[in-house]
């Protein structure tokens, strides 16, 4: 027998030994049940109440499926807030620059729960309506991909409660006192010539 058989042999061995593994991993995919395929990844958000007073409390929840994260981002966009978007609770920075809220993944079950308390947020939150964003990784509103992200609308009505009225620094009170004083001085000693 030649080398050069033999080699051939072997070759043609080797080649029946892969196809029948090829077709054999194509038969399992295809008996893959649908369920064992991960899902598409898809998120949800729910805003409670949809129509609320600035100063309310806001519950947002939803779930995340497909998508390894624990936890998702959120910002909102609105009547003079950046295009991009901006954190809940800093309406003066724009999201992506360092500054998302966030919101824990439930691991067992994907879900997830944030309340927005409008009464304590940095910024100015005028009515109007706003859309308030959830994204499965940190990027604004101009960065993100079709399937990652869900939005949830809102509508904000003027303030039911009076606006806080701001105390006078106690530092005026002693300015006034003193110009009240000097003023009075003034008078007395110009009686006393």
């Amino acid at each position: 027998m030649s080398l050069f058989y033999v080699m051939e042999t072997n070759n043609s061995g080797m080649c029946m030994r892969l196809a029948c593994l090829l077709v054999a991993g194509a038969l399992l995919l295809v008996a893959m049940p649908a369920s064992a395929a991960s899902p598409d990844p898809a998120l949800t958000i729910n805003a409670s109440p949809s129509t609320a007073h600035i100063g309310d409390t806001i519950l947002l929840d939803g779930t995340v499926t497909g998508i390894n994260t624990i936890a998702v981002f959120l910002f909102v966009t609105g009547d003079g807030l950046d295009k991009r978007g901006v954190a809940l609770d800093n309406l003066n920075i724009p999201a992506g620059r360092g500054m998302f809220t966030t919101a824990p993944v439930r691991i067992a079950d994907g879900s997830w729960t944030y309340t927005w308390d409008t009464s304590i947020i940095v910024g100015t939150l005028r009515p109007g309506n706003y859309t308030v964003y959830v994204v499965g990784s940190p990027v604004d509103r101009q960065r993100f991909m079709e399937t990652e992200y869900a939005t949830a609308e809102i509508t904000f009505l003027p303030s039911e409660r009076p606006v806080a009225e701001t105390p006078l620094d106690p530092v005026l009170s002693v300015v006034a006192l003193v110009i009240v004083a000097g003023v009075g001085l003034c008078q007395f000693s110009s009686r006393r010539r």
